[in-house]
């Protein structure tokens, strides 16, 4: 049975809960701004799973882009409940995520998308 995020129960606990709804839709340099306040946020894999799951198309969530989380679908497209991917699975990529340097795995994706597609 697959287990579903309810955002009623995390959505509250966020660091932004209180920032204007705009913050963390923004563009350039200030997603990396918005994406730092993820890193210390409690509930950050249950954001980022809930963008990964709903494909939200815009916004940092979890502390990745839109333009992030769109190669982490495209590099583990069997996944289908992102909640248990992020929270259990050993893969290096999951384990990286967990912990704080989840940029570090976005840069890695971004460079193994582009060499699949050259």
């Amino acid at each position: 049975m697959m287990q579903t995020i309810d955002p009623n129960e995390w959505v509250g606990n966020a660091l932004c809960a209180d920032d204007p709804p705009d913050a963390l839709f923004v563009r350039g340099a200030a997603q990396r701004q918005a994406k730092t306040r993820c890193t210390d946020c409690p509930v950050r894999l249950e954001c980022l799973a809930d963008a990964l799951q709903w494909r939200c198309d815009f916004g940092v969530w979890g502390g990745l882009t839109e333009r992030e989380r769109r190669a982490l679908r495209r590099r583990y497209p069997a996944v289908e409940n992102w909640f248990e991917w992020l929270r259990t699975s050993s893969d290096p990529d999951a384990v990286t995520i967990r912990g704080t340097s989840a940029g570090r795995v976005v840069s890695l994706l971004q460079t193994q998308t582009a060499s699949l597609s050259a």
